[in-house]
């Protein structure tokens, strides 16, 4: 599977919904709303949706020998 089935519905990333700036979203359905509300009407569109920064590894607490055959 592509995608998590369990993703929480958000206007944010609906594919009905159109981001007017980064704190309100025009919805067709129910006018302007915040980000993160949601309505029946939703749809997700993984393309909206921005995931998060992955994690950065701290190799300091690595020595050269964890690296060797």
């Amino acid at each position: 599977m592509l995608f998590r089935k369990d993703i929480d519905p958000r206007c944010v990333y609906c594919q009905h919904g159109k981001a007017l700036n980064e704190e309100q979203i025009a919805c067709p359905k129910k006018g302007v709303v915040s980000p993160g509300y949601h309505c029946r009407r939703f749809a997700y569109d993984p393309l909206r949706r921005v995931p998060p920064a992955p994690a950065v590894v701290d190799f300091s607490r690595f020595k050269d020998e964890d690296f060797e055959l």
